[in-house]
Protein backbone atom coordinates (compact mmCIF):
# COMPACT_ATOMS: atom_id res chain seq x y z
CA UNK A 1 0.00 0.00 0.00
CA UNK A 2 0.82 3.57 -0.57
CA UNK A 3 2.78 5.02 2.58
CA UNK A 4 1.07 8.18 2.71
CA UNK A 5 -2.58 9.38 1.10
CA UNK A 6 -2.32 11.47 -2.04
CA UNK A 7 -4.06 14.28 -2.52
CA UNK A 8 -6.25 14.94 -5.86
CA UNK A 9 -7.82 17.92 -6.83
CA UNK A 10 -10.80 17.46 -8.68
CA UNK A 11 -11.45 20.62 -11.04
CA UNK A 12 -14.79 19.74 -13.03
CA UNK A 13 -15.05 22.95 -14.85
CA UNK A 14 -17.83 23.09 -17.87
CA UNK A 15 -20.11 21.20 -19.64
CA UNK A 16 -19.52 17.77 -19.83
CA UNK A 17 -16.88 18.26 -17.51
CA UNK A 18 -18.57 17.06 -14.57
CA UNK A 19 -20.03 14.10 -15.97
CA UNK A 20 -16.67 13.17 -17.18
CA UNK A 21 -15.12 13.86 -14.01
CA UNK A 22 -17.53 11.46 -11.90
CA UNK A 23 -16.56 8.91 -14.66
CA UNK A 24 -12.97 9.25 -14.14
CA UNK A 25 -12.68 9.50 -10.57
CA UNK A 26 -14.99 5.88 -10.54
CA UNK A 27 -12.28 4.68 -12.21
CA UNK A 28 -9.46 5.81 -10.53
CA UNK A 29 -11.20 4.85 -7.05
CA UNK A 30 -11.42 1.06 -8.32
CA UNK A 31 -7.82 1.49 -9.60
CA UNK A 32 -6.85 2.39 -6.07
CA UNK A 33 -9.39 -0.20 -4.67
CA UNK A 34 -7.22 -3.20 -7.03
CA UNK A 35 -3.88 -1.97 -6.44
CA UNK A 36 -4.22 -1.04 -2.97
CA UNK A 37 -3.64 2.73 -3.02
CA UNK A 38 -4.34 5.67 -0.94
CA UNK A 39 -6.05 8.19 -2.72
CA UNK A 40 -8.39 11.40 -1.41
CA UNK A 41 -10.41 12.98 -3.99
CA UNK A 42 -11.14 16.66 -3.25
CA UNK A 43 -13.46 18.24 -5.62
CA UNK A 44 -13.72 22.30 -6.43
CA UNK A 45 -16.48 24.41 -7.43
CA UNK A 46 -14.33 26.28 -10.21
CA UNK A 47 -15.96 27.33 -13.46
CA UNK A 48 -18.63 29.23 -15.61
CA UNK A 49 -21.73 28.86 -13.02
CA UNK A 50 -19.17 30.20 -9.68
CA UNK A 51 -18.06 33.22 -12.18
CA UNK A 52 -21.10 33.94 -13.25
CA UNK A 53 -22.83 33.51 -9.52
CA UNK A 54 -19.69 34.73 -7.80
CA UNK A 55 -17.20 37.15 -10.44
CA UNK A 56 -14.92 34.98 -9.14
CA UNK A 57 -12.63 32.77 -11.75
CA UNK A 58 -8.98 31.39 -9.31
CA UNK A 59 -9.26 33.14 -5.98
CA UNK A 60 -5.90 33.34 -4.82
CA UNK A 61 -6.52 30.93 -1.25
CA UNK A 62 -7.50 28.45 -3.57
CA UNK A 63 -4.88 29.09 -6.11
CA UNK A 64 -2.75 28.52 -2.97
CA UNK A 65 -4.66 25.53 -1.93
CA UNK A 66 -4.16 23.82 -5.14
CA UNK A 67 -0.28 24.73 -4.98
CA UNK A 68 0.46 23.51 -1.57
CA UNK A 69 -1.80 20.91 -0.56
CA UNK A 70 -2.33 18.84 -3.62
CA UNK A 71 -0.82 16.01 -5.49
CA UNK A 72 -2.05 16.35 -8.38
CA UNK A 73 -4.79 18.00 -10.01
CA UNK A 74 -7.75 16.53 -12.48
CA UNK A 75 -9.35 18.85 -14.49
CA UNK A 76 -12.65 17.85 -16.69
CA UNK A 77 -13.30 20.75 -19.00
CA UNK A 78 -13.84 24.28 -19.25
CA UNK A 79 -15.59 26.54 -21.84
CA UNK A 80 -18.85 27.90 -21.77
CA UNK A 81 -21.09 30.10 -24.08
CA UNK A 82 -22.14 32.49 -21.10
CA UNK A 83 -19.00 33.78 -21.10
CA UNK A 84 -18.16 34.24 -24.60
CA UNK A 85 -14.31 35.73 -23.59
CA UNK A 86 -14.15 32.83 -21.73
CA UNK A 87 -11.92 34.59 -19.02
CA UNK A 88 -12.76 32.25 -16.28
CA UNK A 89 -11.44 29.36 -18.29
CA UNK A 90 -8.19 31.86 -19.15
CA UNK A 91 -7.79 32.11 -15.68
CA UNK A 92 -7.74 28.77 -14.29
CA UNK A 93 -5.98 26.53 -17.23
CA UNK A 94 -3.85 29.38 -18.58
CA UNK A 95 -3.16 30.72 -14.93
CA UNK A 96 -2.49 27.37 -13.63
CA UNK A 97 -0.23 26.41 -16.31
CA UNK A 98 1.27 29.64 -15.58
CA UNK A 99 1.33 30.25 -12.25
CA UNK A 100 2.80 26.63 -11.48
CA UNK A 101 4.93 26.67 -14.33
CA UNK A 102 3.78 23.72 -16.03
CA UNK A 103 6.05 23.71 -18.78
CA UNK A 104 5.70 20.37 -19.92
CA UNK A 105 2.84 19.93 -22.01
CA UNK A 106 2.45 15.48 -22.36
CA UNK A 107 0.36 14.39 -25.68
CA UNK A 108 1.04 9.96 -25.59
CA UNK A 109 -0.66 8.75 -28.63
CA UNK A 110 -0.99 5.46 -28.85
CA UNK A 111 -3.32 3.26 -30.56
CA UNK A 112 -5.90 1.18 -28.31
CA UNK A 113 -7.80 -0.45 -31.27
CA UNK A 114 -6.60 -1.18 -34.51
CA UNK A 115 -9.60 -0.75 -36.38
CA UNK A 116 -9.47 3.33 -35.03
CA UNK A 117 -6.76 4.35 -37.08
CA UNK A 118 -7.56 5.96 -40.55
CA UNK A 119 -4.67 5.02 -41.36
CA UNK A 120 -3.96 1.94 -43.80
CA UNK A 121 -2.43 -0.95 -42.67
CA UNK A 122 -0.93 0.31 -39.69
CA UNK A 123 -1.13 -1.58 -36.34
CA UNK A 124 -0.72 -0.53 -33.01
CA UNK A 125 3.08 -1.19 -32.64
CA UNK A 126 3.49 1.35 -35.45
CA UNK A 127 1.37 4.43 -33.52
CA UNK A 128 3.19 4.56 -29.77
CA UNK A 129 4.93 8.21 -29.45
CA UNK A 130 4.89 10.52 -27.10
CA UNK A 131 4.86 14.33 -27.72
CA UNK A 132 6.53 17.00 -25.61
CA UNK A 133 4.97 20.46 -25.87
CA UNK A 134 6.49 23.55 -24.58
CA UNK A 135 3.44 24.77 -22.64
CA UNK A 136 4.65 28.29 -21.54
CA UNK A 137 6.63 30.55 -24.33
CA UNK A 138 6.31 30.67 -27.40
CA UNK A 139 3.19 32.41 -29.81
CA UNK A 140 0.64 31.74 -26.48
CA UNK A 141 2.42 33.88 -24.29
CA UNK A 142 0.33 36.41 -24.56
CA UNK A 143 2.71 38.87 -25.53
CA UNK A 144 1.28 41.97 -28.10
CA UNK A 145 -1.61 43.56 -28.50
CA UNK A 146 -3.58 46.07 -31.08
CA UNK A 147 -2.99 49.85 -32.26
CA UNK A 148 -6.38 51.65 -33.99
CA UNK A 149 -8.67 48.71 -33.11
CA UNK A 150 -11.68 48.91 -34.89
CA UNK A 151 -10.52 50.83 -37.67
CA UNK A 152 -9.46 50.13 -41.22
CA UNK A 153 -5.73 50.99 -40.02
CA UNK A 154 -5.51 48.42 -37.40
CA UNK A 155 -2.33 46.15 -36.70
CA UNK A 156 -2.33 43.58 -34.80
CA UNK A 157 0.79 42.45 -33.04
CA UNK A 158 1.89 38.80 -31.27
CA UNK A 159 5.19 38.22 -30.38
CA UNK A 160 6.68 34.92 -30.12
CA UNK A 161 8.84 33.88 -27.05
CA UNK A 162 11.50 31.64 -27.34
CA UNK A 163 13.95 31.62 -24.23
CA UNK A 164 17.27 29.86 -23.55
CA UNK A 165 15.69 28.43 -20.19
CA UNK A 166 12.18 27.26 -21.62
CA UNK A 167 13.53 25.61 -24.62
CA UNK A 168 16.72 23.80 -22.70
CA UNK A 169 13.86 22.75 -19.79
CA UNK A 170 11.90 21.19 -22.48
CA UNK A 171 14.44 19.50 -24.67
CA UNK A 172 15.97 18.19 -21.24
CA UNK A 173 12.78 16.36 -20.70
CA UNK A 174 11.82 14.58 -24.18
CA UNK A 175 15.40 13.51 -23.53
CA UNK A 176 14.71 12.35 -19.90
CA UNK A 177 11.50 10.88 -20.92
CA UNK A 178 13.19 8.70 -23.73
CA UNK A 179 16.06 7.41 -21.25
CA UNK A 180 13.94 6.61 -18.51
CA UNK A 181 11.44 4.40 -20.96
CA UNK A 182 14.16 2.92 -22.95
CA UNK A 183 13.20 4.57 -26.03
CA UNK A 184 15.89 5.37 -28.65
CA UNK A 185 14.89 8.48 -30.42
CA UNK A 186 13.95 12.03 -30.21
CA UNK A 187 12.90 14.27 -32.69
CA UNK A 188 12.54 18.18 -32.62
CA UNK A 189 10.05 20.02 -34.74
CA UNK A 190 10.29 23.70 -35.33
CA UNK A 191 9.92 26.29 -38.06
CA UNK A 192 13.46 28.02 -38.39
CA UNK A 193 13.51 28.08 -41.84
CA UNK A 194 11.07 30.84 -41.48
CA UNK A 195 11.41 31.80 -37.94
CA UNK A 196 15.11 32.14 -37.43
CA UNK A 197 15.92 33.83 -34.40
CA UNK A 198 12.82 32.17 -32.27
CA UNK A 199 13.15 28.76 -33.33
CA UNK A 200 16.47 29.26 -34.81
CA UNK A 201 17.32 29.03 -30.92
CA UNK A 202 15.28 25.43 -30.74
CA UNK A 203 17.63 24.60 -33.95
CA UNK A 204 21.19 25.49 -31.50
CA UNK A 205 19.92 24.41 -28.23
CA UNK A 206 18.44 20.93 -29.73
CA UNK A 207 22.04 20.27 -31.50
CA UNK A 208 23.97 21.05 -27.97
CA UNK A 209 21.30 18.98 -25.33
CA UNK A 210 21.37 16.27 -28.21
CA UNK A 211 25.24 15.74 -27.69
CA UNK A 212 24.66 15.19 -24.47
CA UNK A 213 22.63 11.73 -25.25
CA UNK A 214 24.66 9.84 -27.05
CA UNK A 215 22.66 6.68 -26.88
CA UNK A 216 19.58 8.34 -28.29
CA UNK A 217 19.22 9.14 -32.31
CA UNK A 218 18.50 12.62 -32.57
CA UNK A 219 16.60 14.15 -35.48
CA UNK A 220 15.25 17.34 -36.74
CA UNK A 221 12.53 17.84 -39.08
CA UNK A 222 10.66 20.77 -39.61
CA UNK A 223 7.10 20.91 -38.24
CA UNK A 224 4.99 20.65 -41.89
CA UNK A 225 7.42 17.76 -42.88
CA UNK A 226 6.88 16.16 -39.60
CA UNK A 227 3.41 16.33 -40.10
CA UNK A 228 3.24 14.55 -43.33
CA UNK A 229 5.76 11.80 -42.15
CA UNK A 230 3.54 10.95 -38.90
CA UNK A 231 0.96 10.09 -41.45
CA UNK A 232 3.46 8.44 -43.93
CA UNK A 233 5.40 6.43 -41.37
CA UNK A 234 4.53 6.96 -37.76
CA UNK A 235 6.75 3.98 -36.50
CA UNK A 236 9.57 6.43 -37.04
CA UNK A 237 8.84 8.23 -33.99
CA UNK A 238 9.24 7.30 -30.06
CA UNK A 239 9.85 11.08 -28.44
CA UNK A 240 8.62 14.42 -30.50
CA UNK A 241 9.68 17.80 -28.78
CA UNK A 242 8.26 21.02 -30.33
CA UNK A 243 7.42 24.40 -29.06
CA UNK A 244 3.96 25.69 -27.93
CA UNK A 245 1.87 26.34 -31.20
CA UNK A 246 3.71 23.94 -33.30
CA UNK A 247 2.88 20.75 -30.38
CA UNK A 248 -1.12 22.51 -30.39
CA UNK A 249 -1.37 21.41 -34.44
CA UNK A 250 0.90 18.31 -34.02
CA UNK A 251 -0.65 16.62 -30.92
CA UNK A 252 -4.19 16.96 -32.14
CA UNK A 253 -2.99 15.52 -35.88
CA UNK A 254 -1.61 12.74 -33.72
CA UNK A 255 -4.54 12.30 -31.54
CA UNK A 256 -6.71 11.97 -34.77
CA UNK A 257 -4.35 8.97 -35.89
CA UNK A 258 -5.43 6.91 -33.25
CA UNK A 259 -8.89 7.51 -32.73
CA UNK A 260 -9.65 11.44 -32.39
CA UNK A 261 -9.99 13.89 -29.19
CA UNK A 262 -12.18 11.39 -27.50
CA UNK A 263 -9.24 9.39 -26.57
CA UNK A 264 -6.55 11.95 -26.01
CA UNK A 265 -5.33 12.22 -22.63
CA UNK A 266 -3.18 15.17 -21.72
CA UNK A 267 -0.91 16.22 -18.93
CA UNK A 268 0.51 19.60 -17.69
CA UNK A 269 3.33 19.20 -16.04
CA UNK A 270 6.36 20.62 -13.51
CA UNK A 271 8.49 17.12 -13.29
CA UNK A 272 9.58 16.83 -9.58
CA UNK A 273 6.88 19.62 -9.02
CA UNK A 274 3.23 20.00 -10.04
CA UNK A 275 0.77 18.10 -12.45
CA UNK A 276 -2.36 19.35 -14.20
CA UNK A 277 -3.78 16.62 -15.96
CA UNK A 278 -6.93 16.76 -18.06
CA UNK A 279 -8.35 15.56 -21.56
CA UNK A 280 -8.42 17.98 -24.42
CA UNK A 281 -11.51 17.40 -26.07
CA UNK A 282 -13.36 20.63 -24.43
CA UNK A 283 -16.71 21.01 -22.54
CA UNK A 284 -18.92 20.40 -25.19
CA UNK A 285 -22.04 22.35 -23.67
CA UNK A 286 -24.62 21.16 -25.99
CA UNK A 287 -23.86 17.07 -24.80
CA UNK A 288 -23.62 18.63 -21.18
CA UNK A 289 -26.37 16.60 -18.80
CA UNK A 290 -27.02 13.95 -21.39
CA UNK A 291 -25.15 11.36 -20.31
CA UNK A 292 -23.62 10.96 -24.13
CA UNK A 293 -20.48 12.21 -23.45
CA UNK A 294 -17.20 10.02 -24.52
CA UNK A 295 -15.18 9.61 -21.17
CA UNK A 296 -12.62 7.84 -22.62
CA UNK A 297 -9.79 10.59 -22.65
CA UNK A 298 -11.09 11.45 -18.70
CA UNK A 299 -10.34 7.97 -17.77
CA UNK A 300 -7.29 7.54 -19.59
CA UNK A 301 -5.89 10.64 -18.44
CA UNK A 302 -6.42 9.44 -14.93
CA UNK A 303 -4.46 6.61 -16.01
CA UNK A 304 -1.49 9.27 -16.78
CA UNK A 305 -1.80 10.84 -13.20
CA UNK A 306 -1.58 7.35 -11.58
CA UNK A 307 1.64 6.85 -13.64
CA UNK A 308 3.06 10.11 -12.68
CA UNK A 309 2.45 9.52 -9.11
CA UNK A 310 4.43 6.64 -9.04
CA UNK A 311 1.76 4.20 -9.76
CA UNK A 312 2.81 2.66 -13.01
CA UNK A 313 1.20 -0.62 -12.83
CA UNK A 314 -2.46 1.12 -12.05
CA UNK A 315 -1.68 3.50 -14.83
CA UNK A 316 -0.74 0.72 -17.36
CA UNK A 317 -3.88 -1.09 -15.94
CA UNK A 318 -6.14 1.23 -16.54
CA UNK A 319 -5.05 1.55 -19.94
CA UNK A 320 -5.25 -2.03 -20.91
CA UNK A 321 -9.26 -1.86 -19.40
CA UNK A 322 -10.11 0.93 -22.27
CA UNK A 323 -7.99 -1.59 -25.07
CA UNK A 324 -10.38 -3.99 -23.86
CA UNK A 325 -13.41 -2.14 -23.84
CA UNK A 326 -12.89 -0.75 -27.29
CA UNK A 327 -12.34 -3.68 -28.10
CA UNK A 328 -15.34 -5.41 -27.17
CA UNK A 329 -17.52 -2.63 -28.40
CA UNK A 330 -18.71 -1.02 -25.12
CA UNK A 331 -18.06 2.70 -25.59
CA UNK A 332 -20.36 6.00 -26.45
CA UNK A 333 -21.72 6.38 -29.81
CA UNK A 334 -18.44 9.11 -31.32
CA UNK A 335 -16.74 5.27 -31.40
CA UNK A 336 -19.41 3.30 -32.61
CA UNK A 337 -21.46 2.08 -29.45
CA UNK A 338 -24.19 2.75 -27.60
CA UNK A 339 -23.56 2.81 -24.12
CA UNK A 340 -23.85 6.50 -21.96
CA UNK A 341 -21.46 8.08 -19.85
CA UNK A 342 -21.60 6.37 -16.94
CA UNK A 343 -22.06 2.72 -18.21
CA UNK A 344 -18.99 3.43 -20.27
CA UNK A 345 -16.98 3.79 -17.38
CA UNK A 346 -19.11 1.00 -15.54
CA UNK A 347 -17.96 -1.01 -18.31
CA UNK A 348 -13.91 -0.03 -17.83
CA UNK A 349 -14.45 -0.43 -13.96
CA UNK A 350 -15.51 -4.35 -14.51
CA UNK A 351 -12.14 -4.55 -17.31
CA UNK A 352 -10.35 -3.05 -14.37
CA UNK A 353 -11.59 -5.32 -11.38
CA UNK A 354 -12.26 -8.61 -13.37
Amino acid sequence: MSTRTQRIAVIPGDGIGLEVARAGVAVLEAAAAAHDLALDFAWFDLGADKYLREGVTLPDAVFESLRDDFDAIYLGALGDPRVPDLQHAKDILLGLRFRLDLYVNLRPVTLLHPELTPLKGKTPADLNFVIFRENTEGLYAGVGGRFKRGTPDEIAITEMVSTFKGVDRILRAAFDHAVRHGLSRVCMADKSNAIPHAHGLWRERFTAVAAEYPTIEARHLYADVLAMELVRAPEDFDVIVTSNLMGDVLSDLGAQLVGGLGLAPSANLHPGRHGLFEPVHGSAPPLAGKDVANPLAMILTGAQLLSWLGHTAAGAAIDAAVSRVLVRGETTADLGGSLGTQACAEAVIRQLVG
